[in-house]
């Protein structure tokens, strides 16, 4: 299972990679094979700000429909257009091309509630 350790995690399997005042966010390898193959990925949150864990969209497998909750307090700033088209990057490349979307973070101390990779592997037994 991959989980890489420049990363931050979540207890929802969320990843977050923080560049500055902007975190990429998505699934993790654990989640995407938790679900299966993803059909849909819907979030219309775009340049809204919500808080931290509030849901920013969803994820639609073959077998069920999961919420997307958001990692930290913060403006949607972009959503990865080309899961439109190709949700399955999700599967394929959960930590590269099938990441969710951009948040300008707006409480830094926040990131200090994220799990890191050592934590998250506890958290899912591997």
């Amino acid at each position: 299972m991959n989980i890489p350790a420049n990363l931050k995690y979540t207890k929802d399997h969320e990843w977050v990679l923080i560049e500055g005042d902007i975190a990429t966010v998505g699934i993790t390898d654990f989640a995407q094979k938790e679900l299966g193959d993803i059909v849909y990925v819907e979030v219309e949150t775009l340049d809204q700000t919500l808080d931290k864990d509030e849901v920013f969209g969803t994820v639609e497998a073959v077998k069920t429909v999961s919420d997307l909750f958001l990692p930290l307090a913060g403006e949607i700033v972009e959503f990865n257009d080309s899961l439109e088209s190709e949700p399955e990057k999700v599967n394929t490349d959960p930590y590269g091309e099938g990441w969710m979307v951009k948040v300008k973070i707006e409480n830094d101390s926040e990131i200090e509630e994220l799990l890191s990779s050592d934590d998250y592997k506890a958290l899912i037994g591997a």
